[in-house]
């Protein structure tokens, strides 16, 4: 990626957050509540434990639901990892000098404080997100 990006999250496609969550707690990690986002069509939970990265589960609202073909392709997987920009705009026109494609404009995320996030795909290194500090 780029040397000022920091790390967020790593983000796992699941059909149940419940069921998924339920392997974590019993391992001590804690759950956040679970948000609707209606832009991305998913229900989002974080899960979070000292000392370790911190895990958003995706689950689909409904068949329309992006993260559906993932989960049919490979079933519940780790599919993106998140890191923290302070430039939306300005690291989107960087990665795409990498290759990376964004696979929208920068939305608001409802699970994450109503930061403006993106979606980037690159061949070589996969699917990442990138989520603005601040909400200019």
């Amino acid at each position: 990626m780029l040397p000022s990006f920091r790390f967020h999250h790593i983000g796992y496609a699941v059909h149940k957050i419940a069921i998924t969550a339920e392997y974590y707690s019993r391992a001590g990690w804690s759950i956040s509540d679970e948000q609707i986002d209606p832009i991305q069509n998913t229900k989002i939970a974080f899960l979070s434990k000292k000392g370790f990265p911190m895990i958003e589960l995706v689950e689909p609202v409904n068949e329309k639901s992006p993260i559906v073909k993932t989960l049919e392709k490979s079933g519940v997987t780790p599919y993106h990892i998140c890191y923290e920009v302070d430039d939306i705009d300005a690291a989107i026109v960087d990665l795409k000098k990498l290759r990376f494609i964004p696979l929208f404009k920068p939305v608001q995320a409802i699970a994450l404080n109503n930061f403006k996030i993106c979606y980037l795909y690159n061949k070589e290194v996969g699917l990442i997100e990138i989520v603005n500090c601040n909400k200019e």
